[in-house]
């Protein structure tokens, strides 16, 4: 070997990782050398530091050559070569030096500017604040630079003026997954006003439903729906009651309405001179679910003297059926209590349900000041009136739900919501649990009345309904079921 190959063989040796022996190392820390793979593996992955107990990039010696974070070496801020050139942070690296946090302001800076100020549009600065104050800053920069860009380039024509920043400035886009989350973010940070979208977005639908009817069934079919169908949903989304369900079953009804109108026009009659042989023919060829969804409107047309000779042949079943065993009903609570793979909103969610007859949809809405955790070290929760207070494994599961919510999306924290959903502003969607409790074999609505049996076989009916939020009837319906008499509770109360 000549001399100078050995020097540059010393010379590479002394280039050398010391943490995977790799030649080339050039980055200097203070007692060992790093290659770019090492820093940026440990840039990635951060670990519990033994010095601070913070979770951070680990890659300084400490004076007992413990592996600690730069802070606990002394060599916190930008001389750390894990600290992003800008902002100096350590957190969420992204490439070239910059954590996400810096990338995603430069990109959100640029789109959100008003051309004519040269800053941040003023109507628009809650926008920016949100994303940019997200947890996970890189779903952000992702949302930016998909695709299509229709949710940003919606933004971006509003801060430059071209679009005015209001809800009228959606009516004659396509109510689709991409300008709903748009319009549903900008109320989310109070740019906008609040608004039903359930409602909102059956309105388009509504103008093109009676299409297929002559005009004057079509206007019949409007006024029902903008008279008694949406003034009731309206009803439901003032008393906070409002769910996607009844949106689709209003939906539905309204079918089953232009379908009958139809079937009468290919016969030659109206809905005023229909009668009631004609109802019960079009019925017999339709299933049995047919005759509840046209109930409202027979009502309707009776109630508005357009043919008071209608009258409907739909009867309710008052009896709830029971086909959950208590047996099945308490193998899936001890599901829900122990098995970790199913999601944690899941397993509380199925549980309210199983063991306080709660409605998925009630479950979803709940707020979090239902939920009381400093009474004495116990977890209090209230469904109705009166707080209940929750069992040692379900309140330990509450308590690190309520811990997790930071990871919700960055429009979605802070609002209230025991639940928050993906879609700025808005709870948790139904289907979301419902569709994992399904797939786990618990049938919501099976699960429910097998809870409701159980709690009014030892739960006095009037207590049933204050606790659990039903209604009187429904109490004293399911008393009835469980086969227990409470009616001399009160005074066995009052003694």
């Amino acid at each position: 070997m000549s001399v100078g190959e050995a020097r540059r063989e010393r010379k590479n040796a002394s280039k050398a990782c010391g943490w995977c022996g790799r030649l080339g190392a050039n980055i200097v820390l203070p007692h060992v050398r790093i290659c770019f793979n090492c820093r940026r593996y440990r840039q990635y992955h951060p670990q519990t530091c033994p010095g601070c107990a913070e979770v951070r990039p680990l890659g300084y010696l400490d004076d007992q050559s413990a592996v600690v974070c730069s802070a606990c070496a002394g060599h916190a801020g930008p001389s750390s070569v894990f600290a992003c050139t800008e902002c100096g942070r350590e957190d969420r690296p992204y490439g070239m030096g910059r954590c996400a946090h810096c990338f995603l302001r430069e990109r959100l800076t640029v789109l959100l500017t008003d051309p004519r100020t040269g800053r941040i549009h003023e109507q628009l600065r809650p926008v920016f604040d949100a994303i940019l104050g997200g947890e996970h800053p890189q779903s952000g920069i992702y949302w930016l630079r998909r695709r299509q860009r229709i949710g940003p380039g919606l933004l971006a024509a509003m801060a430059r003026g071209e679009i005015a920043i209001s809800h009228h400035s959606f009516n004659d886009r396509p109510m689709d997954r991409v300008h709903n989350y748009v319009r549903d973010l900008l109320v989310a940070v109070g740019v906008l006003e609040p608004y039903e979208p359930l409602i909102e977005r059956m309105i388009p639908w509504l103008a093109t439903l009676g299409e297929t009817l002559d005009p004057h069934h079509a206007r019949l079919v409007d006024q029902f729906a903008h008279w008694r169908v949406l003034r009731h949903l309206r009803r439901l989304a003032e008393n906070d009651k409002l769910t996607t369900g009844s949106c689709q079953g209003a939906r539905s009804r309204l079918r089953r309405v232009v379908t009958w109108l139809g079937w009468l026009e290919a016969r030659g009659r109206s809905i005023q001179t229909a009668t009631q042989a004609d109802l019960e023919e079009h019925l017999f060829t339709q299933p049995k679910s047919v005759a509840g969804e046209l109930a409202q409107f027979l009502t309707w047309v009776r109630d508005t003297g357009l043919n008071p000779d209608l009258g409907s042949t739909y009867r309710t079943s008052t009896d709830p059926q029971v086909t959950m065993s208590d047996a099945a009903r308490w193998a899936h609570v001890n599901t829900l209590l122990h098995d970790e793979s199913i999601r944690l909103y899941t397993r509380i969610g199925g549980l309210f349900m199983l063991l306080f007859a709660q409605p998925i949809t009630t479950i979803c809405r709940m707020r979090t000041d239902q939920v009381d955790t400093n009474d004495r070290g116990r977890v209090l929760v209230t469904f109705e009136r009166t707080p209940i207070q929750m069992p040692d494994h379900l309140a330990d599961l509450v308590c690190t739900h309520l811990g997790r919510r930071g990871q919700a999306s960055y429009a979605s924290r802070g609002n209230g919501w025991l639940f928050p959903g993906g879609i700025p502003g808005r709870p948790l969607a139904t289907q979301n649990i419902r569709s994992q409790l399904v797939e786990r074999g618990i049938r919501p609505r099976a699960a429910r009345h097998a809870a409701l049996f159980a709690l009014s076989g030892q739960v006095p009916h009037m207590i049933l309904a204050q606790t659990l939020g039903i209604s009187q009837t429904a109490a004293t319906t399911w008393a009835a079921l469980a086969a227990r008499d409470w009616g001399n509770y009160i005074s066995q109360r009052q003694e």
